[in-house]
């Protein structure tokens, strides 16, 4: 799910589970994503919430730290996605063309862990 970069990331909250929410059995997301109305979309799907509180946040929801480690292995990804300066400052003009380079890029980032020289 493509947004705008200037557009909050729990804009694309709805169509991104809608697409994931049957497969998945724990939703791993940051502060950003503590919000009462996604936890309880995450929750009408039976998906566990790994979700940190806001210090904010009157009565904080307790969550897995032990799972929300994995979350390091996602953002690390997007780090080595933002090492082509074509994917970190969006060059490309329309959606197809920088969804198309980001495969690309996955794919070269992919391809030495299933190949064995």
């Amino acid at each position: 799910m493509l947004t705008p970069g200037q557009t909050h990331d729990v804009q694309g909250f709805g169509p991104l589970f809608r697409m994931i929410g049957e497969r998945v059995e724990a939703f791993l997301a940051d502060r950003g994503y503590d919000a009462d109305a996604i936890r309880e979309q995450i929750a009408a799907a039976g998906v566990e919430a790994v979700i940190p509180a806001k210090s904010n946040r009157r009565n904080p929801v307790p969550h897995d730290p032990t799972k929300y480690r994995w979350r390091n292995l996602v953002e690390r990804l997007f780090n080595k996605l933002k090492n082509w300066r074509r994917v970190a400052t969006r060059y490309d003009k329309t959606k197809e063309s920088y969804l198309g380079f980001v495969a690309l890029a996955s794919i070269k980032l992919w391809i030495p862990f299933v190949h064995e020289a």
